[in-house]
């Protein structure tokens, strides 16, 4: 893959950008109100992009010091934080995105070079470097600012991105699972990450097969 650590930063920053415009302002009823993600609201989304931010921040932490901090307890306990977020009030709920948002990239943008090449673990058992941890964080929060389904598509994200998520989700997905398929980048890329994308056929220009979401 082409990504490079400055890149990904950026991303990060995009990404949060995009997903702090999306929810500023929201009513309480707005923000209740379903994402484009089957059975979870706006306020789900963001309350699992506010736990993913502080869990991610254990594996920035785990660089730093070489102490292991794993990123969540365990999945039960994720899926447990996920819903008391999204009890939370919509002031409530945005201040806990934007701090825990915040204390991540400044964590990241002051880990010290060496500390990029440790070894952590991520929540699906993977042993990869922490310079990982920047495209993880940046994927989460590109595609989840669409996710919220308050005006953002595909097409909003850059397209460097778009073309690095699809290598991505094709090598998690194994190619062999991916059908070809033909579309504009963005459409493409929303398809593979099994969100809407009309513009889409397959090779013969039939409908191709829905894909679950991933992410």
């Amino acid at each position: 893959m082409a990504r490079d650590l400055a890149t990904t930063l950026a991303w990060v920053d995009t990404g949060t950008r995009l997903c702090a415009s999306a929810i500023a302002g929201l009513s309480e009823q707005e923000y209740g109100a379903p994402s484009s993600l089957p059975g979870w609201t706006r306020k789900h989304v963001v309350a699992h992009l506010a736990a993913n931010a502080e869990a991610i921040g254990n594996l920035v932490r785990w660089a730093r010091t070489g102490e292991p901090t794993p990123m969540y307890a365990s999945p039960e306990e994720r899926a447990a934080g996920i819903e008391r977020g999204s009890r939370l009030g919509a002031d409530e709920l945005t201040r806990w995105f934007g701090e825990s948002a915040a204390t991540l990239f400044t964590a990241m943008t002051a880990l010290p070079e060496e500390a990029w090449r440790a070894e952590v673990v991520t929540a699906q058992g993977r042993t990869v470097p922490a310079s990982e941890t920047p495209w993880m964080r940046g994927r989460e929060v590109m595609v989840h600012a669409v996710d919220l389904a308050a005006g953002l598509t595909f097409a909003d994200l850059p397209g460097d991105f778009l073309r690095e998520l699809q290598e991505d989700i094709r090598a998690k997905r194994g190619r062999d699972a991916v059908p070809d398929v033909k579309g504009s980048l963005a459409d493409v890329t929303a398809y593979l990450a099994g969100r809407p994308a009309s513009g889409v056929t397959s090779a013969d220009d039939g409908l191709p097969p829905t894909l679950p979401p991933w992410l």
